[in-house]
């Protein structure tokens, strides 16, 4: 059969569609997939739609929208590859059939031709045809192929979807921000109102008992994602809390707390006491670190407004009963002040006035402050400062009432606005806010100088004196060595004294070396911490003007680095033979977790007997404790793991042998208890003058902002218990006394319990501090900070002996 023949199918039974009727048929599936693919637009518009409804109401929905979606876009897609093929084989037959034409001239015309001329060959014609067909053969199996349904898969990237949906999110938050202004305000929260309850009154009582506020989901409800995004510390890192007003504009004023002046950690609600109160109580949502700190702030009655003055308006009218008149008389005796906040600026004022004179007769005279003076600094649109004032304002007596009288009060309030060139808060002078609290600290050149001359005569004393004393012992012990070489070999009568004849004893391995190493794990972590403290304070991350900002970094910090804690721990304790690492990182986890959680469950049930605003909420209890289930623990067991993984062999310098040797007894300046008075005694002078600002600022009424200073003070510490260690270790090492471990810890860590005696010392005789509620937190906690201290000194104490004793026994030359 010649190409022709076949290409249009001769010789064959059946026959299949001439072009034209493939044209056709092409065209009217042309026509249905345009329809189709008009049909699934539709049908995405109307997913995508479905996807922004539930985008941030229901999730599971939107998702589920999305990934219906996801599929129609897929067969839109093979809709339009479908359609660009048909088009493209339409065009292929259209073509096929003209070149078909073509063919069927020339070969009418070949046949002419060999007619007229006998001699001609067409065989070559009959190639190209058959060429010709060949290519119509495969277009017509293209063809074929594209007819038959089409399927592609139907995955979908869950990663895709959650992406999309976070941009339709924030799309339509982004909309409903630039619609805020034409939405109808959603009416208050119904918050819970304050207990009418009254604490009762009787002579000899040391603090006032009241009760608690009921909770508000607006200051409690604080969970993990706030915590994370920097702990609730407000503004971005050392960025004011300042708003912009414009004249006219609402200036909110909160209430805080009130509580006894001498009492810095003893807070209750101001609206626990009998004072103007609105029916409803908004509550102002509060981060972590305010609410540790004791806040609990609410909206006001006082209406102030921006750069518009204010003459003695009323607040409210109030009928006081005799037990209401009585807590504010206690209120009053125990100095009670108040707290405000404007825009994030305290303002303080005492609540009454008392005056007590004479002895014979004596006088007593109470009287509560019914109007308050508000005085409030602005430059351009911004509040710079702010200040409560009673100084022309004369008191209510609460004197001489009758048990069945009741006391009629009208409280009132004056605003009074002055323009001011200071153009930031932190501009103006230190103690420039009113004089309430006093501001007393200032750079205090006595403490740096004796710390540096401490350190300068430490850090001489080993240096000099100690180094040269080595060379001395390596010298003659070296020269002992090689003329008894040839000897006796027995180490036993090497020399006669000194620190080399126990070479084989130093690096046996103490008892108890579990708690050791983690003793040495938590300490890291307190080093770690501490250090991120000050740095961070240092590179301006703690805005004065917001509360508990130090309080929330802590508490992130101590989470993050109990991964240091966990590797420290059983990176050491593997390297000294351990093997019940387990048991370890369970060790480790508890040493400071578990007697904070008791100090801290005494402290907040007496401030919870007692109504404090310290008394921590339930849903915050629960926060902490999911951040340490969450976050701290699992770092503590993830750091062991790879702590214990990275171990290397101890690799001491001397071989350990197996039977100990006798410790030949010591005089009594060598004992244990002589070198932690000496190792921890040097330390705490160093820090001695510096610890009284940094307690005045913890259980005062300071501000402390010389952070670069209590850099310095604390470097100075590390230094100073490391020489003190080196030097303690070295005595001991002297004396053939080989158990320097725990000694070299116990040595430099007992400064944390000189810290504990000055504590005491600075509750008897530098504060005014009293009451269960007040004694029972400072003491719980200075016992902790001493704990602390005692942790973070022995660790550095104990690295700088075994550094020490390293370097001393790897330049002694021993078979």
């Amino acid at each position: 059969m010649s190409g022709l023949g076949r290409l249009f199918g001769k010789g064959k039974k059946e026959k299949g569609p001439t072009p034209e009727e493939a044209i056709q048929k092409l065209k009217e599936t042309e026509k249905i997939l345009i329809k189709k693919q008009e049909f699934l637009e539709q049908k995405i518009q109307q997913e995508l739609q479905t996807a922004k409804k539930y985008g941030t109401k229901n999730k599971r929905a939107a998702l589920q929208a999305l990934r219906r979606k996801k599929r129609l876009e897929q067969q839109l897609a093979q809709t339009d590859g479908t359609l660009s093929t048909l088009e493209f084989q339409r065009e292929a037959i259209e073509n096929a059939t003209t070149n078909a034409e073509v063919l069927r001239t020339m070969e009418l015309a070949a046949r002419g031709m060999k007619k007229a001329y006998q001699d001609m060959d067409i065989d070559k014609v009959d190639e190209l045809m058959a060429d010709i067909t060949e290519q119509q053969e495969v277009a017509q199996q293209i063809s074929d192929a594209i007819s038959r349904p089409v399927g592609f898969g139907d995955d979908v990237d869950e990663d895709e979807l959650l992406e999309e949906l976070e941009e339709l999110e924030q799309e339509e938050l982004a909309q409903e921000l630039l619609n805020v202004g034409n939405k109808e305000e959603e009416p208050p929260v119904k918050l819970p109102s304050v207990p009418s309850t009254h604490p009762p009154a009787g002579p000899g009582s040391t603090a006032l008992r009241m009760p608690v506020v009921g909770n508000s989901r607006s200051w409690s409800c604080q969970w993990l994602p706030i915590l994370i995004l920097l702990l609730g510390t407000g503004h971005g890192p050392g960025v004011e809390g300042v708003t912009h007003y414009k004249a006219g504009d609402p200036v909110i004023l909160y209430v805080n707390k009130v509580g006894p002046y001498h009492n810095p950690q003893e807070t209750y609600h101001y609206y626990q006491l009998p004072v103007c109160c609105p029916e409803k109580i908004r509550h102002k949502s509060l981060s972590l670190g305010e609410v540790l700190d004791g806040d609990r702030m609410a909206e006001s009655l006082y209406e102030i407004r921006f750069r518009e003055n204010v003459e003695k308006k009323i607040l409210c009218h109030m009928q006081l009963s005799s037990a209401q008149v009585e807590q504010l008389r206690q209120a009053i005796e125990e100095l009670y002040y108040f707290e405000f906040v404007v825009d994030d600026l305290p303002i303080r004022g005492f609540v009454g006035y008392m005056e007590e004179s004479g002895f014979l007769p004596h006088s007593h005279k109470i009287g509560l402050w019914t109007h308050l003076d508000f005085h409030l600094e602005f430059h351009g649109d911004r509040i710079i400062f702010a200040n409560v004032s009673v100084r022309d304002v004369k008191p209510h007596s609460l004197d001489g009432l009758r048990p069945d009288e009741f006391l009629g009060l009208t409280h009132t309030y004056s605003v009074r606005w002055s323009e001011t060139s200071v153009e930031r808060r932190s501009d103006r002078r230190r103690g420039d806010d009113g004089g309430f609290f006093p501001r007393t600290l200032e750079i205090h050149w006595l403490s740096i100088i004796n710390s540096m001359v401490l350190v300068f005569l430490l850090v001489g004393f080993v240096a000099v004196i100690l180094m040269r004393v080595l060379r001395n012992d390596l010298a003659r012990y070296n020269l002992d060595e090689e003329t008894t070489s040839a000897g006796s070999g027995d180490d036993f009568d090497q020399g006669d004294n000194g620190w080399k004849i126990i070479h084989t004893d130093v690096f046996r391995f103490p008892p108890y070396r579990g708690l050791l190493c983690a003793v040495l794990g938590v300490g890291a972590q307190f080093l770690a911490l501490g250090t991120g403290i000050i740095v961070m304070a240092l590179l301006g991350m703690f805005n004065v003007h917001r509360h508990g900002a130090i309080n929330s970094a802590a508490i992130l910090l101590y989470a993050l680095t109990c991964c240091i804690s966990g590797y420290v721990s059983s990176h050491f304790y593997r390297q000294i033979g351990g093997e019940r690492w387990v048991w370890n990182i369970i060790l480790t986890t508890s040493l400071f977790s578990v007697p904070f959680f008791l100090t801290w469950s005494v402290v907040n049930s007496v401030h919870w007997a007692n109504g404090s605003t310290q008394a921590l909420p339930a849903t915050t209890i629960l926060l902490l404790l999911t951040v340490w289930l969450l976050v701290g623990f699992p770092l503590t067991v993830i750091g062991g793991i790879f702590g214990k993984n990275n171990a290397s062999p101890f690799d001491a310098p001397c071989r350990t042998k197996n039977i100990a040797r006798e410790i030949p007894p010591q005089p009594w300046y060598k004992s244990t208890v002589i070198h932690m008075t000496v190792g921890g005694f040097l330390p705490f002078s160093a820090i001695s003058v510096e610890l009284y600002y940094i307690f005045a600022t913890v259980w005062g009424r300071e501000q402390y902002t010389l952070y670069g200073i209590l850099f310095f003070v604390f470097a100075i510490l590390l230094s100073v218990g490391a020489c003190i260690s080196i030097a303690l270790t070295y005595f001991q090492l002297s004396g053939e006394d080989y158990r320097w471990w725990w000694r070299s810890v116990l040595s430099v860590g007992s400064t944390g319990l000189f810290i504990f005696l000055y504590s005491v010392f600075y509750y008897a005789r530098r504060s005014n501090m009293s009451g269960a509620v007040q004694t029972v937190e400072f003491f719980g906690y200075s016992l902790l900070t001493g704990y602390v201290f005692f942790l973070m000194l022995g660790t550095i104490s104990f690295f700088s002996s075994l550094k020490f004793i390293r370097y001393i026994y790897v330049n002694l030359k021993m078979d």
